[in-house]
């Protein structure tokens, strides 16, 4: 079973919602202890509910989208170290902080109430900007030579188009939240370290606007954002390396109270090639020569990314060489000028010989001295 939480659950990237809790549902029939016949049954189930969970949690599902699934899992196990609570930009916990089992923010909301007058409720209508957005893509190295313009289909929360960000139809009901009696903050006094502190949070019901509505917007649910998918037009320019990445500004998630949006990053993956290897803006590449060609010296054309070029084998050259060829890799990314390319001669020993070429081949060992056997060609072939 995969590690990736979608390939677990057997959905696509983009699923909704329902479609993850309906496949949680088949997978947890299938694996659970107490009716799978599997011997790693326990294990699945468990991945099974792990998956679910992250998956059906907007934060968390949309860290898991940005950072993949390795440095979520790395991410998580850090977070899980500290005590304290889950602050709403925060999916992963305290991550070690001495002060989280304080609640709420800990460390950080002490000060904030010390030295600001306030915690994170009067902060909650300050300009925000929207969360990043990472996407990744693969491309072949010809294009990474050229350059190249690409579509990528990335996925984020945006405001709710039936609500307008609202969370709420218009004509819903508005009333005075209870918990809070309007304030849209609540106030608790903690015993610290430093003494008892007086701490304000966002009030939980309400979400900091002191009101609450008779009924929810059916399109996002009360969340004023909804998750959906679009395409970005991104220019790749020559040169690009392996696990570089490009930054679109703006096109990130919608910042909230007038902030800006946040940003797209894509990063590049390089495809490996059949014929070259690359190393920096430097290519290398292995050409066969046949054995006169060796012995005699030639002119050969050998590949490169953007065609054919001339290569000038000396004679007696022995197998494995190198050759360079200047300004035959890859292009500078920064500046002008390309890489080189560096052929290894190899020198293809023959094989199936004919009469005239078997006679001419043991004339040659004879005037070199040496004693032509039956297993001649043999020991030529491996000396070569």
């Amino acid at each position: 079973m995969s590690e990736d939480f979608y390939d677990v659950l057997g959905v696509s990237r983009d699923a909704s919602e329902d479609e993850i809790k309906n496949a949680y549902r088949r997978k947890a029939a299938k694996y659970h202890p107490d009716v799978s016949d599997e011997p790693d049954a326990e294990e699945k189930f468990k991945k099974v509910q792990k998956a679910k969970e992250v998956l059906t949690d907007d934060e968390k599902r949309q860290m898991y989208d940005q950072l993949g699934h390795e440095q979520f899992q790395r991410a998580q196990k850090h977070g899980a170290g500290g005590g304290g609570g889950r602050g709403r930009g925060n999916p992963f916990g305290g991550g070690g902080n001495p002060f989280g089992g304080m609640g709420g923010g800990g460390f950080e909301d002490i000060f904030n109430n010390l030295f600001n007058g306030g915690g994170r409720g009067q902060q909650r209508n300050r300009p925000r900007q929207g969360r990043d957005v990472a996407q990744r893509i693969a491309i072949d190295l010809e294009e990474a030579y050229h350059g190249v313009e690409k579509d990528v289909t990335i996925r984020r929360r945006e405001v709710c188009p039936e609500c307008d960000g609202a969370g709420h139809p218009d004509d819903a009901d508005v009333n005075t939240c209870s918990q809070c009696n309007g304030q849209g903050q609540q106030t608790t006094v903690q015993q610290t370290p430093f003494g008892r502190v007086q701490q304000t949070q966002t009030c939980p019901a309400c979400d900091g606007e002191g009101k609450t509505y008779s009924e929810d917007c059916p399109e996002c649910r009360g969340k004023g954002r909804v998750r959906r998918t679009r395409d970005v037009t991104i220019t790749i320019p020559a040169g690009f390396r392996d696990g570089q990445r490009l930054r679109y500004r703006g096109e990130g998630e919608p910042g909230e109270n007038g902030g800006p949006n946040g940003d797209l990053f894509v990063e590049v993956t390089v495809r490996d090639h059949d014929e070259f290897e690359r190393d920096g803006d430097d290519l290398y590449y292995t050409h066969p020569v046949s054995f006169p060609q060796a012995v005699f010296g030639a002119t050969v054309e050998v590949p490169t990314i953007d065609g054919e070029e001339e290569l000038d084998i000396p004679a007696g050259t022995q197998s494995g060489t190198t050759f360079t060829v200047s300004g035959a890799g890859m292009p500078h990314l920064e500046g002008r000028g390309s890489g080189d390319l560096h052929v290894e001669v190899h020198v293809v020993t023959p094989e199936d010989l004919n009469k005239e070429q078997r006679e001419a081949l043991k004339q040659f060992a004879e005037a070199g001295g040496e004693e032509v056997k039956e297993g001649l060609f043999q020991k030529l072939k491996n000396s070569l």
